[in-house]
């Protein structure tokens, strides 16, 4: 840590910062779980089509995507503030059984 401090800080990697919609905190990405929406019907977005939510551990699934700690106690409390479709903005009947699933599965792998 010698030198100005724009030199020090030049110095450190930089990480994205993101929100998660469950709890509201802001963690470094890496520590995040990025979810996005897939339209089930393959016509595009009709009026009414189911919508699934599903996670993207790789980070690579087109389409925004919004950020969530990877336990269900930040799932629980961000569908309770109904704070998906707001964040991926869409709307609609919202499926998260996919990523209730992937949270119950990579909890009973660590």
């Amino acid at each position: 840590m010698t030198g100005s401090p724009v030199e020090w800080v030049q110095d450190r990697p930089a990480q994205s910062v993101r929100t998660c919609i469950g709890c509201r905190q802001r963690e470094p990405s890496a520590e995040l779980l990025r979810i996005v929406a897939q339209h089930r019907d393959t016509g595009g977005t009709a009026a009414g089509a189911p919508v699934a939510i599903v996670p993207d551990p790789r980070r690579r699934l087109p389409g925004r995507g919004a950020w969530l700690h990877p336990v269900s106690a930040c799932l629980r409390s961000a569908e309770r503030r109904r704070a998906f479709g707001r964040a991926l903005r869409v709307s609609g009947n919202l499926d998260i059984s996919a990523l209730e699933q992937y949270l119950e599965n990579r909890h009973e792998h660590s």
